[in-house]
């Protein structure tokens, strides 16, 4: 069985797991859950609302989804978890990480429900130590969504990112009552799994600038890794770095880094990049996100990974991998026995199909909204009224009916044929009468068609016609075709298709012209002051563009005799060329040309959002990405130190 948690934390970007590319390609999430072959898709800060939710989020063919949405804000955070319902389906789901919520449709909290009904490990009060928010407040942000299976407990959560000082209430209040929340599930016997997106890193391979963040912050490592939440964490999980004494209550780490655990010593594992950056391509990152594992079922995992591969987010995916057998109170048992309700598979092998009545009341299949769908399968699934047997039985009754005998019963005959002949030849209007008073004569003792009855004509017995709608349209094309100059409007191919020319060479120029006015035909006003266009070689046309140049004080030579064109206009005018107005206007209107970097490459602009006198201010860097120092470089492949002010840049005109 493969568990895969995705994690998404730009909100500037405005990422998540719904935008990954291979979504873009595949189209559906069945698809993208087959190319990830994982039975248990855990996703966070799915930044969608209840109203948001759409039938191939939920209606994923083969799987079952469990949400866990913000109560308040809006596209903010969010967790969601799909389960293979053909692999696993869970005995029990709850949302939220305190108890405070209530079950779909129910006005009690997830705490105050029977004790076969909860999960249980709620956090008390002495547990949420010095957290001033309440427990409906920790859980208002969709942050965590619980399932429990026979095998373990799966807690999907979204923990708040460290991004300044005004969250850090709520922040450690999060934290501390997950930590509150596994240690009492432990506790009680069960084995726990958590995955998600926890924003904090471990140690000092676990990011790029670890040095350089605790240069700026003038601190040792010693005290940057004893920050509330590091230290927190670390005293989660096993071999972690505590500086001094434990902390009350946590004297004993009851969690494993799973992924860690198959790669202890390894640089450079990053699950985090910053995309305004552009840091991922140089690998300069953090490693914030986790599967962790309690100390009682390490063993069971046979595989954990990063899938760095998987572009379109600024999160890549954790996998782990857990044993088709595992060791279960000193006995080999199959996983799939374990993840199911008992009963659904025995010695790896499906004794009973799912079923609907397998779904829990938070799967977000039995919203209202999604509950009890119809769709076209259903629609031609559903059972017939009459079976076709019953309806052949009906039909014989019908026809064994016995008519009495009658001295018309041959013109009967013949007018039924008549009738029922659709592409026969339509009667004239008296034998129509004479057939339908011949019919209604001969329908004693016989079963009549309630519309015949009524004096209309069935659709069988009409006689066949055309479609006038088509025939019009083939009669207008016809009549098209036959004389084309009757069409009223010019068609597209007409804008391609050369002009005709006469036989001595010149365009046909009275091909195009009007014939109502032969006059203006031969002569056109010339778009140059003092010319006229000599259309044709006459000696008329000649006469009447040489006296028209004697009234307006021209001279023209006596052998005009061809079409005066721009290149014949005299060389000393200025001739405009369209490219080069074109690239004139290009820059004046078009975009500002960048400065190139070392690499000699256009830079790219970026914006100042620091708060002080340069906020707002534009400026150029190189467009690369950053490397793996994170520091910009010289003479390498990566970014390099080009750094101009917009306002300071002046493109060279040329």
């Amino acid at each position: 069985m493969v568990i895969i948690h995705h994690g998404v934390t730009d909100n500037n970007l405005e990422r998540n797991p719904f935008g990954y590319q291979p979504w873009r390609e595949k189209k559906t999430f069945g698809a993208m859950f087959d190319i990830l072959e994982a039975d248990i898709v855990i996703m966070q800060e799915t930044k969608i609302q209840r109203k948001d939710l759409q039938d191939d989020m939920v209606l994923v063919p083969g799987w079952d989804s469990y949400f866990s949405l913000p109560k308040h804000k809006k596209g903010y955070s969010g967790v969601a978890i799909y389960t293979r319902s053909s692999v696993c389906s869970p005995i029990r789901a709850e949302e939220g990480i305190t108890g405070i919520l209530c079950p779909p449709g129910s006005s009690q909290s997830f705490f105050d429900l029977a004790e076969a009904d909860r999960i249980g490990g709620y956090p008390t009060i002495s547990q949420y130590g010095d957290c001033t928010l309440d427990a409906a407040t920790l859980d208002s942000e969709g942050r965590c969504m619980i399932l429990e299976f026979p095998a373990f407990v799966l807690i999907g959560v979204y923990c708040p990112a460290n991004r300044d000082d005004t969250r850090d209430d709520f922040r450690l209040g999060f934290l501390n009552v997950l930590d509150a929340r596994v240690r009492n599930l432990v506790d009680a016997g069960k084995r726990v799994i958590l995955a998600g997106d926890l924003n904090v890193i471990r140690e000092e391979i676990d990011t790029a600038n670890a040095q350089e963040r605790m240069r700026k912050e003038g601190v040792t490592a010693e005290k940057f890794f004893s920050a509330p939440a590091r230290r927190l964490f670390n005293h989660l999980v096993e071999h972690g770095n505590v500086y001094g004494e434990r902390d009350e209550g946590r004297a004993t780490p009851v969690l494993t880094d799973i992924c860690r655990e198959f790669h202890e010593q390894r640089r450079g594992m990053f699950t985090c990049w910053d995309q305004k950056k552009n840091a991922r391509p140089g690998n300069f990152g953090s490693r914030i996100d986790y599967i962790c594992a309690s100390l009682n079922c390490k063993n069971w995992f046979s595989e954990s990974n990063i899938q760095e591969g998987l572009m379109g987010s600024d999160h890549c995916p954790v996998y782990a991998v857990i044993s088709d057998k595992v060791q279960l109170d000193g006995r080999e048992a199959d996983i799939k026995d374990l993840m199911n309700t008992v009963g659904m598979f025995r010695d790896g092998f499906r004794q009973r199909d799912w079923t609907v009545k397998d779904l829990l009341p938070t799967s977000a299949k039995l919203l209202p909204e999604f509950d009890r769908r119809r769709n076209i399968r259903d629609m031609f699934m559903k059972i017939p009224p009459l079976t076709k047997e019953e309806s052949f039985t009906s039909l014989g009754e019908v026809g064994s009916e016995t008519r009495p005998e009658s001295s018309t019963g041959d013109s009967c005959e013949a007018a039924e044929r008549g009738l029922k002949d659709p592409f026969g030849t339509a009667p004239q209007p008296c034998v129509a009468k004479q057939q339908e008073r011949t019919t209604s004569n001969c329908n004693t003792g016989k079963v009549v068609n309630p519309i015949i009855s009524k004096g209309k004509r069935p659709a069988e017995s009409l006689p066949f016609r055309r479609d006038q709608k088509r025939t019009k349209l083939a009669s207008a094309r016809a009549s098209t075709s036959k004389n084309p100059q009757r069409m009223a409007q010019s068609t597209l191919q007409g804008f391609f298709t050369p002009k005709t020319r006469s036989p001595g060479g010149q365009p046909d120029v009275n091909a195009d012209t009007s014939p109502s006015n032969p006059t203006n035909s031969n002569h056109f006003p010339s778009q140059f002051p003092g010319q006229e266009l000599a259309l044709g070689p006459g000696q008329e046309a000649q006469e009447d563009l040489a006296s028209h140049n004697a009234t307006e004080g021209h001279n023209t030579p006596n052998d005009a005799k061809y079409l005066t064109t721009p290149a014949n206009i005299d060389k000393g005018e200025d001739i405009i060329d369209p490219i080069a107005t074109k690239e004139s206007w290009s820059k004046i209107l078009g975009g500002r040309m960048a400065p190139r970097c070392e690499h000699n490459e256009p830079c790219r602009m970026l914006s100042t959002k620091k708060p002080g006198v340069n906020c707002g201010r534009s400026f150029y860097i190189c467009a690369r990405p950053l490397g793996p120092s994170g520091d910009k470089e010289r003479g390498t492949q990566w970014r390099c130190g080009t750094f101009v002010w917009s306002s300071e840049w002046i493109a060279d005109p040329s």
